[in-house]
Order: structure tokens, then C-alpha cells, then sequence
């Protein structure tokens, strides 16, 4: 499994240079993100994907939209692997809006109201990102699913930091996945 770090939103730019929560709800890319996912592309480029899942908000799916335009497979929307229910970023839109947005994808399986009441414990997602985990090995393709999603889901699949646009490679069958201790929350 790979697991990319959406690009650079509005909300990092500002949270980044101030250290303080800007108020921006599911917060598109930056012209600089959608720099770093078209340049995400080359990254992926020769890697074995046959599946392509994206978190529901703007900022993954832009992203994945721009970094897998070459590979022709569509793009699988997924709340589980939305980011952890802390910030104002962290607020989504309805699926009415973001079909609005991205008509290319399908947002009709996406509940109305879909991502976690903040704050959401640490435990709800680690919980989630455990449901997303058996879901996905339950199925063909673990091993070759391209998963594009956030900073926190990464940092609790793998214990690892993750950057904007950041490749990440996760063994979805390994054991000892997910991080029990309490995250630092300090890089957004």
C-alpha cells in the first residue's frame, strides 16, 4: 500500500507561518499544493497501483485527482481516512458539494454529514483507521491501493510525519500498524 499526503491546503500555508488554527473549513489547495500533487505524479510513475482511494475532502481528492490523471483508475472516495476531527480544516462538505466540485467522482455513497465531531479522540481514529485497514485486506488489492489522505491517518498507520505530498509505503498486513500512544500534535 501507498499512502500520499495531500498537498499543501490553505490551511497549512497559514496554521505553518502562524501556529494558529485559521478557520478554514475542508480547505482547498494551494497553488503551491496542486504544484506538489501534479509533481506527485512523477513519484508515482512505474509503482504497481490498482486502486485509487481518497479521503472525501477537497484537498485529497484535488490531489488525487492530480497526481493519478495518467494512470486511467478511477477514484474510490473514502470517509474512514478523512483526517483527525481537531481543526477547522477538519470540517467537510456535504457530498452535494463536493460532486459539485470534482463531477468526475463518486460522492453518492457518501453519508451527508461524514466526517468526525470535533474534537474526535485519538481513539476514534485510530478506530476508524483500523475499520479502513481490515476493509482494505479483505479485498484484492491491499498490497496495490494508492491510499491519498492526511497527516494524521499517516502518522497512525505507520508512526511516520509525512509532508505535503509525501510518498509513504505501509504493509496493510502487518500487525503492529497502528501507534496506541498519544500523537504529537505539532506538524500539520
Amino acid at each position: 500500500m501507498l499512502l500520499l499526503r495531500h498537498g499543501q491546503s490553505v490551511f497549512n500555508l497559514h496554521y505553518n507561518a502562524t501556529g494558529i488554527d485559521p478557520g478554514v473549513i475542508d480547505a482547498p489547495l494551494t497553488d503551491l499544493g496542486r504544484q506538489q500533487a501534479r509533481g506527485a505524479a512523477e513519484k508515482l510513475r512505474g509503482k504497481h497501483i490498482t486502486r485509487i482511494v481518497a479521503s472525501p475532502y477537497s484537498r485529497a481528492v484535488e490531489t488525487a485527482l492530480l497526481a493519478t490523471a495518467e494512470l486511467g483508475i478511477g477514484i474510490e472516495v473514502e470517509p474512514l481516512i478523512g483526517e483527525w476531527g481537531v481543526e477547522s480544516c477538519n470540517i467537510g462538505s456535504p457530498p452535494v458539494e463536493l460532486a459539485g466540485r470534482f463531477p468526475m467522482v463518486n460522492f453518492a455513497h457518501v453519508a451527508e454529514r461524514w466526517w468526525p465531531h470535533q474534537p474526535e479522540p485519538e481513539s476514534g481514529l485510530i478506530e476508524r483507521c483500523r475499520r479502513f485497514i481490515t476493509a482494505l485486506n479483505e479485498g484484492p488489492h491491499a498490497e496495490s491501493t494508492l491510499v491519498v489522505c492526511h497527516w494524521g491517518v499517516i502518522r497512525c498507520m505507520t508512526g511516520y510525519d509525512a509532508a505535503n505530498c509525501e510518498l509513504v509505503r505501509g504493509n496493510p498486513r502487518q500487525p503492529a500498524y497502528f501507534r496506541e500512544e498519544t500523537f504529537l500534535h505539532e506538524t500539520h
